[in-house]
């Protein structure tokens, strides 16, 4: 049985929904208390083993090649002035995996990311984490999906249950029930008639693919908006071999959305060390 140790992470959006902020600087840079978002994510999936990570980048995204990489003159500076931990937890991020950096050289969806790490991934099965999306649990959710795809040996998506009035927004599963939250994927129906919806088990950003994948993108045309989605592919893929899907423990949060940026903010900060207790006072203090 082939492990894990590969992970794709798509970075190349353009970031418009939170824009002037990020004019400047990647959306997935943006801080929760003290860390940017793709450190959250990255640090999901070394949690679950895996020891190399596949950012798909563009042009605008450098400040995340810097992130993870050495910044030589201020561990001089954390190392001169005697601050020890903060200069420990600079040099820890860079340690935290093996980085591989390609360009996506358009905006052409989340599939076309997929095809575009191929040659690194080779012919092993691996796992995609969405650069907007942390799940913050207890075990790391891309670790849930892994033990379901070492049960399966077949692809395997992350869903949490979403209320019913909120299923259009989301790629929901129609699925058949296995047990102990994992089910068979029958379909993925996108943003459907909360009145028709298959499901509330919403799709959400956590994948286990298999090479297979690449084959089943090729089939498929490009949407609407000239994109090569992921969904498609995995619908094609559903005609020849099964799909499973774990509704994994944990609370999701779309770090894309500004409400759920919001959500995700106020929970890490009253979970921080350093700052729950003077927080969670500060909010109790908060007239409305």
């Amino acid at each position: 049985m082939q492990k894990i140790t590969k992970a794709i992470i798509p970075v190349a959006g353009l970031g418009t929904r939170f824009l002037p902020a990020t004019k400047a600087q990647p959306k997935e840079m943006l801080t929760l208390v003290d860390k940017p978002v793709i450190q959250y994510i990255v640090e999901e999936a070394v949690a679950a083993g895996i020891e190399n990570i596949i950012i798909i980048t563009s042009q605008t995204k450098r400040a995340i090649e810097d992130h993870f990489d050495r910044n030589f003159e201020l561990e001089y500076r954390l190392a001169s002035t005697g601050k020890k931990k903060e200069l420990e937890e600079v040099k820890k991020i860079t340690k935290l995996a093996n980085f591989i950096y390609i360009r996506q050289k358009s905006p052409r969806g989340w599939g076309d990311a997929i095809l575009a790490a191929q040659p690194v991934l080779g012919n092993e099965p691996f796992a995609y984490l969405s650069g907007d999306d942390i799940i913050d649990g207890r075990i790391p959710a891309i670790k849930q999906l892994i033990t379901v795809f070492n049960k399966y040996h077949d692809g395997v998506i992350g869903v949490t249950r979403v209320p019913k009035t909120d299923v259009q927004h989301y790629g929901i599963i129609n699925a058949v029930p296995l047990g102990d939250r994992v089910y068979e994927i029958k379909n993925i129906v996108e943003k459907p008639d909360p009145k028709k919806t298959p499901s509330q088990l919403a799709v959400t950003g956590r994948y286990i693919f298999t090479p297979e994948i690449f084959d089943a993108l090729r089939q498929v045309p490009l949407d609407s908006k000239g994109e090569l989605v992921g969904t498609a592919g995995i619908k094609h893929l559903l005609k020849t071999r099964p799909f499973y899907a774990v509704e994994y423990e944990g609370t999701y949060y779309d770090c894309g959305s500004k409400l759920h940026f919001l959500e995700a903010t106020v929970a890490l900060a009253l979970k921080h060390k350093e700052v729950a207790s003077a927080f969670k006072q500060y909010l109790k203090n908060l007239q409305f």
